[in-house]
C-alpha cells in the first residue's frame, strides 16, 4: 500500500468504530435508561452500515478510487448453498456437541419458552391454546431462518461484510499474511461489538461464567471462526453478497437452540448451546482453521 493508502485504512477503523460506537452507547442508554427497545435494535441495525460508509468515505472522498468490492452477484452454486445452509448445519452440530457434554441441561419441557411468554401460562397451556411447543418454535423458526431470512438479513449484513470482509481483509491479509490478517480481523471485529456486549450483554447477557472478561474473549474468537469462513467465501466467489447471505442466516438461526435450556441455564450462554459458546462453536472453529491451514500448504 501507498503511503496514502496506508493513511486511508486507518481512516478507515476511525470511521467505522467510531460511528458505530456512538450509535452502540447511544442505544444502550435508550435502552437501559428508557427501556426504548425498538430505538435500541433501529440503531444497532443502522450500526451495521458504518463499515460499508467508512469504506465509502475512504475510498471515494480520500483516496478517489473504486472501492474494488465485488457487487455482481456471482459464484458457483454450491458456495451459496453453504453460505445459505452452512450456518444451520454448525448450529445443529453446536446443540449437539453442547449438550453431549451437559445432558442434563437439555430441556424439553418447555420452561424456557414459559418464561419468554412472561410465566403466565404454563408450558401445556401454551401447547394447548395457543399450539406453541418448544418442537414447533425449533420446526417454524428454523424453516424461516433456512429460507427467508437470509435473502432479507444480506441487506443488513452487506453494511458490516462490505467493509469487514470487502475492503479490510484484503488489506489485513496482504499485510500479515493469511492466518495473522485472518486472526487479526477477527479480533477487530470481535472487539467492535464490545460497547454493547458490556452496557447491554449483546450474545451473552449480563451474568454469566466469567462475566465480562470471558465473554469478550470467547466472541472474539468466534468472530475469528466466522470472519475466516465469510472470509473463505468472498475468495472463491468474488461476491460480497455470499458472505452477506451466509452473515444473514448465522443471524437468523444462531439463537435456536437456547429454546432447549432451562431459563437458569442462561449463565452458560458463554458455554453453548449456541455456536457462539466457547463448545458450541468447535466445530465452525475447526473448519476455520482447517482451511486456513490447508490454503497456506497450497500457497507454498
Amino acid at each position: 500500500m501507498s503511503i496514502k493508502e496506508k493513511q486511508g485504512f486507518g481512516l478507515y477503523f476511525l470511521f467505522a468504530f467510531g460511528l458505530a460506537w456512538l450509535l452502540q452507547v447511544y442505544a444502550s442508554l435508550l435502552l437501559i435508561r428508557d427501556g426504548n427497545a425498538t430505538a435500541y435494535q433501529a440503531l444497532l441495525a443502522v450500526s451495521m452500515f458504518c463499515p460499508l460508509a467508512a469504506t465509502l468515505l475512504v475510498k471515494k472522498v480520500f483516496l478517489h478510487q473504486p472501492t474494488g468490492i465485488g457487487w455482481k452477484v456471482q459464484g458457483k452454486r454450491r458456495y451459496w448453498l453453504a453460505a445459505w445452509f452452512g450456518p444451520a448445519v454448525f448450529t445443529v452440530l453446536a446443540a449437539v456437541l453442547y449438550f453431549a457434554v451437559f445432558p442434563s441441561r437439555l430441556d424439553l419441557s418447555g420452561s424456557w419458552l414459559v418464561t419468554a411468554y412472561g410465566g403466565e401460562m404454563d408450558a401445556a397451556t401454551l401447547r394447548s391454546q395457543l399450539g406453541v411447543s418448544s418442537a414447533s418454535y425449533i420446526l417454524e423458526t428454523g424453516l424461516v431462518a433456512i429460507t427467508l431470512a437470509p435473502a432479507i438479513n444480506m441487506f443488513f449484513a452487506l453494511g458490516e461484510e462490505a467493509g469487514w470482509r470487502g475492503y479490510m481483509m484484503p488489506r489485513l491479509k496482504e499485510r500479515f499474511g493469511l492466518l495473522n490478517g485472518r486472526m487479526l480481523g477477527g479480533v477487530i471485529w470481535g472487539v467492535w461489538h464490545w460497547p454493547i456486549m458490556l452496557l447491554t450483554g449483546y450474545e451473552y447477557g449480563m451474568h454469566y461464567l466469567g462475566a465480562p472478561v470471558l465473554g469478550l474473549v470467547v466472541w472474539c474468537v468466534v468472530c475469528f471462526a466466522l470472519n475466516t469462513l465469510l472470509d473463505w467465501l468472498y475468495e472463491k466467489t468474488g461476491c460480497i453478497w455470499v458472505p452477506a447471505a451466509a452473515h444473514g442466516a448465522f443471524n437468523a438461526i444462531a439463537s435456536i437452540a437456547q429454546v432447549l435450556t432451562y431459563p437458569a441455564d442462561a449463565y452458560y450462554n458463554v458455554l453453548g448451546p449456541m455456536p457462539i459458546g466457547l463448545i458450541g462453536m468447535l466445530p465452525m472453529l475447526a473448519l476455520a482453521v482447517w482451511l486456513t491451514l490447508r490454503q497456506m500448504k497450497e500457497d507454498k
